[in-house]
């Protein structure tokens, strides 16, 4: 389920969210799913960690968790080793 960003400048649309303990301004999307928002950002490893107010996302319900203005996301990339 992809949100489709808004182009039309007359309405002007930003979304606030702290992304990992930083404040993030996202034009153009009033609400957008998790696996959006990875995308958008570019998070491309394939091991990953989410958390959406505090609460684990399943990689599952990633296209399917929205996230919407004022929101906290973390994200992790889980690396594991010897």
């Amino acid at each position: 389920m992809k949100h489709k960003k808004i182009s039309d400048p007359e309405k002007q649309i930003f979304m606030n969210i702290t992304l990992n303990n930083r404040s993030e301004e996202l034009s153009g999307f009033s609400q957008l799913s998790v696996q959006d928002l990875l995308d958008h950002k570019n998070f491309t490893f394939k091991f990953l960690a989410v958390r959406l107010n505090g609460k684990p996302v399943k990689t599952d319900e990633y296209p399917h968790t929205l996230i919407s203005d004022g929101d906290q996301v973390t994200i992790h990339h889980l690396i594991s080793g010897g």
